[in-house]
């Protein structure tokens, strides 16, 4: 009976000991940046809407949940014309999918650092299991008495496999594999 009273402090002790924080995405420090093949060289640009919930244990990365949101008609690649054209319906069509949606569904961490989120991309009505390998940027107080944790994730995607037929054409001037990068900035819930 001690033992298994024992057992238990120790189990609840544990759990006592974890600490799950959750932060905000803050969506004027955070970025989906993106390049794509144009012709014979590429193209990068933007997306500067992001928003969504990171929950993390900062000692145990496989904890973490995150969901996260970007409005597609918040992209930007510098040149007002060329955002306007990949807006229509040929590209983005962001007047049917105004948003992109990701979800974790695992993660695996290799450290306290460093781990692969695995997740669901929504992207144009087209949902797929991706792995983003992720580095925690470090943790802080910021200037205005809050505390906030950065994250930057990269991967690539094929443009094709949610829908897109811009690149399934002999010669197309647009390519088919998207890179991208994620530079995230959570502000931790008071």
């Amino acid at each position: 009976m001690k033992k298994l009273i024992l057992t238990l402090g120790l189990m609840m002790a544990t759990q006592a000991w974890a600490v799950t924080d959750t932060y905000n995405i803050d969506g004027t420090h955070s970025f989906a940046n993106f390049s794509i093949r144009h012709v014979v060289s590429k193209t990068s640009g933007t997306f500067n809407d992001v928003s969504g919930v990171i929950t993390l244990d900062p000692t145990n990365l496989n904890t973490a949940t995150v969901r996260a949101a970007i409005n597609v008609s918040s992209v930007n690649t510098g040149f007002g014309k060329r955002d306007e054209h990949i807006k229509a319906d040929k590209y983005l069509d962001v007047g049917k999918y105004t948003q992109i949606l990701f979800e974790s569904t695992k993660i695996t961490a290799s450290n306290q650092t460093q781990a692969v989120m695995q997740g669901k991309l929504t992207m144009h009505g087209v949902t797929k299991l991706v792995d983003i390998p992720v580095k925690v940027l470090g943790y802080g107080a910021d200037p205005w008495g809050g505390q906030r944790a950065g994250f930057e994730g990269h991967l690539t995607i094929k443009a094709s496999d949610y829908g897109f037929g811009w690149a399934t054409g002999a010669n197309a001037p647009v390519g088919d594999d998207i890179e991208i990068t994620l530079l995230v900035e959570g502000v931790k819930a008071q």
